[in-house]
Formats: C-alpha cells, structure tokens, sequence
C-alpha cells in the first residue's frame, strides 16, 4: 500500500513536488502472512515516482523516522532520497527529478493550543485522517475518554488540510493535559486508559 499525491494538498511545505504520505507492505504473520523484504515496497516508490513523472512534478518527498520502528528514513536513503528537514524524530526527504525543483519544508511549530477546561482532564486529539497509526491512537484515545465521563473533555482539531496545519503547528498527535500520548508506536487501548485515570485521580 502507499498513499501519495500533489505536496500542496498536504501537510507540508513545498511546491510541484509530490509527497508519499505512507508506504507499508503487509509484515505479520496473520492474514496474508509476512510480504516484507521481497521487494514490494521498492516497486510500490518506483510506480509512484514514475506516476508522478508523468504528471509533471519535480520530485518526490517522502517523511521518515530515523529510529528503526516505522517508515525509516533510511530505507528512503537507500533509494536515493535526501534529508531536506527534520523535526524531531521525523525526518523529510526527498528526491528531485529535475534541476529546478525546491527542497520541502516541515512547516513550523506554532504553539498554538486550545485553552484547557479548568477541573477536567484536557484531551486534544489532531487529526489529518490518513495515517492508518495516527488514527488507532485516535480512536483507543476517545475510546478509553468516554469512560470517564465529564471528568474528561475530548476535543478534536481537523488538521486534514495545510491551512489547518499552518494555525496549529501540528497535523497528527493526541495531548493529554498538553502532553504528546505517542513517543513511539502506537500505544495500546489499556496504556491509554490507564494514563488517564491517573491524571484522573489527580483533579481536586
């Protein structure tokens, strides 16, 4: 599976590039079984890259992680892409098809946040809606919120458009009390719930 299109409808900075959101090949032993490491993702890029060839774009930018968990930007750099920013673990990349093209750009932190709810728990959950992991946190987030009730005050922000991520400086992430729930893979249902009824238990 990968999911790609023009930059400029998505949530970084750039233009006449394209942007790989995600690119993922079926890696566990249910279902189907394990695809990886016999060149799937390699052919997925390539079509992609040719695709976007032919519609006339620059280059290709792609994120990345630098830790060996998840859309490694390593992996991108052995096909030929190049770091063009990095903003904290998550690295852009990209490669250029032709001698014009500008480099991406992660758009910038803002800070921006909305004001908490004085007496509950404060849960804010960005989301863009395409990235399959992002959404699991989402999801397992509201999902464990609504256990408690009004003692809990969930709110989303929409950041599926550029414009939404430029006002808050954010596309994916679920906060609690203004602390970022995810510092890897995606955390489990119980963890989640779990966190919450301590900062629960902590409201006077």
């Amino acid at each position: 599976m990968i999911q790609y299109g023009p930059i400029e409808h998505s949530n970084v900075g750039g233009e006449g590039l394209h942007f790989v959101y995600c690119i993922h090949v079926h890696g566990y032993r249910q279902g189907r079984g394990n695809f990886r490491g016999r060149g799937m993702g390699t052919a997925l890029l390539a079509a992609a890259e040719e695709d976007a060839r032919q519609r006339g774009a620059g280059g290709m930018a792609a994120w990345g992680v630098w830790l060996p968990f998840w859309m490694k930007a390593s992996w991108f750099k052995k096909h030929g892409y190049r770091k063009a920013d990095r903003q904290g673990i998550a690295v852009l990349l990209w490669k250029p098809f032709a001698g014009g093209a500008k480099p991406p750009r992660w758009l910038p932190p803002t800070g921006k946040r909305p004001a908490p709810i004085p007496g509950k728990v404060n849960i804010t959950a960005f989301s863009s809606g395409w990235c399959l992991a992002q959404n699991l946190v989402y999801e397992r987030a509201r999902r464990a919120a609504a256990e408690f009730g009004d003692k809990v005050a969930f709110r989303e922000i929409d950041t599926s458009t550029r414009d939404a991520v430029a006002e808050w400086g954010i596309a994916d992430a679920v906060l609690v009390d203004g602390k970022n729930l995810q510092k890897g893979p995606p955390p489990s249902f119980e963890k989640i719930r779990k966190l919450i009824a301590r900062r629960v238990a902590r409201l006077q």
